[in-house]
């Protein structure tokens, strides 16, 4: 028959950390590898249209934004008549300056493109609701005249169909 002692103290083994490094590692790497950073910090209110038909863009590497809508700052660029500012990368532009830096926009956004890309670029016009069209359209026109002709409007989908 076993015997069983009495008053004896087991003692608890002490786990081995060597390997939790590498674990928060591998879990930092994964966590670094699939986050989007947000490129551009807004710059102008935007608040999208709602739509109660939308498609998801494929590959959002393959598009870049345009931002029209009202200045977040006092000291942002706007357009006459002082309302309304347009935001490219990380900057709002003057007025006197938009065909320029629209066309800038642009052939940066395709010189940092592989050539199988620069066919598949999409140029997304997030646009503010209450932002007149005569401002998106001055926009739409300059893409076309630089031949980036694939162009996207931003929306928000709409949660119910009012009849």
């Amino acid at each position: 028959m076993a015997r069983f002692r009495k008053g004896e103290k087991k003692e608890v083994p002490e786990i081995n950390t060597g390997s939790m490094s590498d674990i928060i590692f591998m879990f930092l790497f994964f966590f670094m590898v699939i986050t989007n950073m947000r490129e551009a910090t807004l710059k102008v209110k935007y608040t999208p249209p709602k739509a109660t038909e939308i498609h998801k863009l494929e590959k959002k590497s393959l598009v870049a934004n345009i931002y029209i809508g009202a200045p977040l700052g006092k000291n942002e660029n706007t357009l006459p008549p002082g309302k309304i500012s347009v935001q490219l990368n990380d900057q709002t532009i003057k007025q006197e300056d938009l065909v320029r830096d629209v066309r800038d926009f642009i052939g940066t956004e395709k010189e940092s493109r592989s050539e199988a890309d620069k066919q598949k670029l999409t140029f997304s016009l997030k646009v503010d609701k209450d932002v007149q069209m005569r401002y998106v359209n001055t926009i739409k026109a300059e893409l076309r005249k630089n031949n980036a002709l694939k162009i996207n409007y931003a929306t928000g989908k709409k949660s119910e169909i009012n009849k």
